[in-house]
């Protein structure tokens, strides 16, 4: 699969930036809903281009973690930091366009649009026609439209759904919303990719094809990827560091290996006599 450009003209995966960097940090981090603390001074320091697995039990806030990275809910304590910019309490849309994407734990495509108009969707994040371009369907806002088209239809052919573009989204198969989801992040143009359960109503081959899949994108765009998963044999396959939440806070931190043997991260699934 070629590399598909970016808005100044790059690759994707060229970037500017050292793989090892700071991609994102979080300092004591809280959220609290009436007195419930679904995170409690969380802490992440995420390095440019690996890829982290965020697990626990139900209720750990993993989803909760997501939602305040992106700004869909503000955090009630601590800071979050975009390489060396503060983006607490932005907005979704900004945290966005700064290059933060995410996709959910339950599938929210636009349904009743093309495949190819919900990857347009995405892109219109950077690249926003005006007003009166629009209204009078100027030569501009035409070449733009034919730009939106052949870039989104790259994304498609790239990650295998091209054959799809004038379906529904509604009526593609499980497997491939999930895909149609992740290619509408990437249609942002983003430097981290937040991954919530993709492997959510899958059986076992779906997601081995899954766990390739995203180490295939993880490489080919040059991301940085966290990801939300219950299925531990994605994580274990696919991710270099395992963060565990428990209750809200953090309560092991290590390589897959290390995280499997963890007594505190057995007695936190299984519980204790």
């Amino acid at each position: 699969m070629e590399a598909l450009p970016t808005t100044d003209g790059r690759l994707d995966g060229e970037r500017g930036e050292r793989p090892g960097e700071t991609a994102l940090r979080a300092t004591g981090v809280g959220r609290s809903f009436r007195g419930l603390h679904a995170l409690t001074d969380y802490g992440l320091e995420l390095r440019r281009g690996e890829i982290l697995g965020v697990i626990g039990p139900n209720g750990a806030g993993k989803t909760t973690l997501f939602n305040v990275i992106t700004g869909f809910v503000p955090a009630t304590a601590g800071r979050i930091a975009l390489g060396e910019r503060d983006i607490t309490g932005l907005p979704p849309d900004r945290i966005a366009s700064l290059g933060v994407a995410r996709t959910f734990q339950n599938i929210r495509l636009f349904g009743r649009m093309s495949v190819l108009d919900n990857v347009k969707t995405a892109q219109q994040l950077n690249r926003r026609a005006g007003f009166w371009e629009t209204l009078v369907t100027a030569p501009t806002f035409v070449r733009k439209e034919r730009e939106l088209d052949s870039r989104a239809m790259g994304h498609l052919e790239s990650l295998g759904l091209g054959r799809f573009q004038s379906a529904l989204a509604a009526s593609l198969p499980y497997g491939s919303q999930r895909k149609l989801e992740i290619a509408r992040a990437l249609a942002t143009e983003p430097r981290i990719l937040l991954l919530d359960e993709p492997a959510a109503g899958m059986n076992a081959q779906e997601t081995a094809e899954l766990t390739e899949f995203i180490r295939e994108i993880h490489g080919r765009f040059g991301l940085t990827v966290v990801v939300v998963e219950h299925d531990m044999s994605l994580i274990m396959r696919l991710c270099q560091r395992i963060q565990v939440l428990n209750y809200g806070r953090v309560i092991a931190e290590g390589t897959p290996a290390e995280i499997r043997t963890n007594r505190t991260v057995i007695e936190a699934y299984l519980g204790t006599e």
